[in-house]
């Protein structure tokens, strides 16, 4: 289902997180699960994969993560605030102690001049951490382009959180 590449990453951030005895939750829009996917692909990520919430829409954001309505409706749900918002929920709604959080326009329609396709905000949390956020802007490389490149920086992004 995923490329060797993509087994390889999600295997060194699963050896990672085991070794500092940490669990991880995903909170996913544009990715729709693919990261909680390709991280429970890898035998015995049970061990570190807490959970994975799905929150493609607004209403799934604000009813399983407590993103505030409001914040939605001000800021859009692709933006930095809402993707913050997004990782803060999913640690608290878990038992994770590390939770990454997606949110973009994947496309191929949905992008606006301030909000174009291949835009996405990623955010990492940890406990007692400030959040890392990185904003990508990957461009209209095609839907299934936009997603696997998020997954990779979503990765990495982990990786860097537990150094």
């Amino acid at each position: 289902m995923f490329d060797d590449n993509l087994l390889m990453l999600a295997r060194l951030t699963l050896d990672e997180a085991q070794q500092k005895r940490l669990k991880i939750a995903t909170a996913e829009s544009c990715t729709g699960g693919l990261i909680a996917g390709l991280l429970t692909e890898i035998p015995g990520s049970s061990a570190t994969v807490e959970r994975g919430f799905i929150v493609y829409s607004n209403r799934a954001k604000e009813e399983m993560l407590g993103v505030p309505g409001d914040l939605i409706a001000d800021a859009g749900a692709v933006s930095e605030p809402v993707v913050r918002a997004m990782a803060e929920g999913a640690l608290e709604e878990s038992r994770a102690n590390l939770a990454v959080a997606v949110t973009g326009v994947a496309g191929p329609g949905g992008g606006t001049p301030l909000k174009p396709v291949g835009l996405v905000h990623i955010a990492v949390a940890r406990e007692n951490k400030p959040i890392f956020h990185q904003v990508m802007r990957y461009g209209d490389i095609g839907r299934e382009r936009i997603r696997r490149e998020t997954i990779v920086t979503a990765l990495e992004m982990l990786r860097k959180m537990m150094a």
